[in-house]
């Protein structure tokens, strides 16, 4: 078997540990109670999602197309975080 490589996002939880997402597999996301788990079970999640796409005959994503860059906004003003809320 070949090697697929994913971009995977690991997001820590306020709860603790990591959900995680991998943005070339839609819906693809799980859970670790620390990074080293979270990393366990997204392997686990793509080799599974991967299993469903060769299940149903379907093409296997590529992550080629994956850009990650991150966009810096300004903060809005207390004001206008108030307004928000209202």
């Amino acid at each position: 078997m070949e090697h697929l490589r994913y971009t995977v996002l690991f997001q820590e939880e306020p709860e603790g540990g990591f959900t995680v997402t991998v943005p070339a597999l839609p819906g693809c996301i799980t859970y670790g109670k620390n990074l080293d788990d979270a990393k366990e079970m997204v392997a686990d999640a793509i080799l599974g999602y991967i299993a469903s796409l060769q299940k149903h005959n379907e093409p296997i994503p590529s992550d080629s197309a994956t850009l990650i860059s991150s966009v810096e906004v300004k903060r809005p003003s207390r004001v206008r975080r108030a307004l928000a809320h209202v």
